[in-house]
C-alpha cells in the first residue's frame, strides 16, 4: 500500500474518533451544568477544554461548547475533525467503499449547512447526537464494506490509538480535580461528575453491570483504564492497536521490530498492572507514562509506514 494512502487512512480515523469524543464530552457536560452546582461554568469548560487537550483561552460557558462545535480553526472543533476526516476520505476513495464515502460526505454537510448553527442554538443536545450516531454509522459501514485488509487495519490503527490517549488525557484530567480516597465519601454533585465521566466513555451500563451502581474512584479508574472487554477502555483500545500492528506487513525489519516492541511494553503494562498498584504509584505519573508511549507508538507508525526513506522502498 502507497504511504500517502496508508497516511490518509489512518487520519481520517483519528479526526472521525476525535470529533466523536468532543461531541460526546460536550453533550455530557451540558447536562451535567444542569444537575450540578458544585462547579462553574468556568471551571466547567477549562475542564473540558484541558481534556481535549486545547490551550485555547475561549470565555467560559455556552460560547465554549459552541467553538467546540463550530470553530474551523480549532483541531479539537467537532467542524474542523469531521472536515480533516472527510478531506482524508476523499484523497482514498479507491480504497473505501461507497457507503462510508457516502456516509461521511453526509455528515459533513449536515453539520456545515446553513442550518446546523441554528439547529444548535434551538436543541445542542439533538445537533450533537447527529454527530455522535453519524460517527457511529460510518464505523459500522467501514467495518461491514470495506475489506480487512492493510486499509482497515490502518483505519483501526488511527481509531484506537486516537481513542486510547483521548481516554488516558480525560481520565487524568478529571482525577486531578476530583481526586479522592476510595473510603472517602463525596457529596451527590461529586458523585454525579464521576456518573458523568463514565457516560462521557459511553461506560455507565458497561460499569454497574461489573460493580453495581456504587460509582467509586478507583472503580471508574479501574473500567476505563485496565478492563480487557470494554471498547472504551484504555486496555481493550491497546489490544486493538496491538493486533492490527501485528497484521501489517512488515515495510521495514528494524522500523517494524520497533512498532512491535513499543506496542508490546504498553500492552503488557496495561495488563499485568492493577489499579491498586497503579494509584499506590500515583495515577497522573501512570498516565503521563501511558501518553507518552502513545505518542512513541504514533511516530513509529509514521517511520514504518510512511515517513521511511526511498532508498528503503527501492530495496523492497
Amino acid at each position: 500500500m502507497l504511504s500517502r494512502v496508508a497516511d490518509s487512512l489512518y487520519w481520517m480515523s483519528r479526526y472521525l474518533e476525535r470529533a466523536e469524543h468532543t461531541a460526546a464530552l460536550i453533550d455530557e457536560h451540558l447536562n451535567l451544568m444542569l444537575d450540578s452546582a458544585s462547579v462553574s461554568a468556568d471551571q466547567r469548560w477549562q475542564r473540558v477544554l484541558a481534556s481535549l487537550g486545547s490551550t485555547g483561552t475561549e470565555p467560559a460557558g455556552p460560547s465554549v461548547a459552541e467553538a467546540l462545535a463550530f470553530d474551523g480553526e480549532s483541531r479539537v472543533s467537532i467542524v474542523s475533525c469531521i472536515g480533516e476526516a472527510r478531506e482524508n476520505a476523499r484523497q482514498v476513495r479507491e480504497q473505501s467503499s461507497a457507503a462510508m464515502w457516502e456516509q461521511i460526505n453526509r455528515l459533513f454537510h449536515s453539520i456545515r449547512d446553513a442550518e446546523a448553527e441554528k439547529r444548535w442554538r434551538s436543541d445542542p443536545h439533538a445537533f450533537l447526537q447527529t454527530v455522535l450516531e453519524g460517527a457511529c454509522l460510518f464505523q459500522g459501514i467501514t467495518d461491514s464494506t470495506m475489506n480487512h485488509d492493510e486499509g482497515w487495519h490502518f483505519i483501526q490503527l488511527g481509531r484506537y490509538l486516537e481513542r486510547a490517549g483521548a481516554l488516558a488525557v480525560l481520565v487524568d484530567v478529571h482525577f486531578r480535580n476530583f481526586e479522592m480516597g476510595t473510603d472517602q465519601r463525596e457529596d451527590l454533585s461529586e458523585h454525579l461528575e464521576w456518573i458523568g465521566l463514565l457516560r462521557s466513555c459511553s461506560a455507565f451500563e458497561g460499569y454497574c453491570r461489573i460493580y453495581t451502581a456504587d460509582v467509586r474512584a478507583d472503580r471508574v479508574a479501574e473500567y476505563l483504564l485496565l478492563n480487557d472487554v470494554f471498547p472504551h477502555s484504555v486496555r481493550f483500545c491497546i489490544e486493538q492497536v496491538h493486533g492490527a500492528v501485528y497484521a501489517l506487513p512488515e515495510a521495514s525489519a528494524k522500523a517494524a521490530a520497533r512498532l512491535r516492541r513499543l506496542t508490546g511494553r504498553l500492552r503488557a503494562t496495561l495488563s499485568f498492572n492493577n489499579i491498586e498498584e497503579v494509584m499506590a504509584g500515583g495515577l497522573h505519573s501512570w498516565l503521563d507514562g501511558v501518553l507518552r508511549q502513545c505518542h512513541l507508538i504514533h511516530s513509529a507508525i509514521r517511520e514504518a509506514f510512511v515517513e521511511y526513506p526511498i532508498e528503503r522502498a527501492i530495496s523492497a
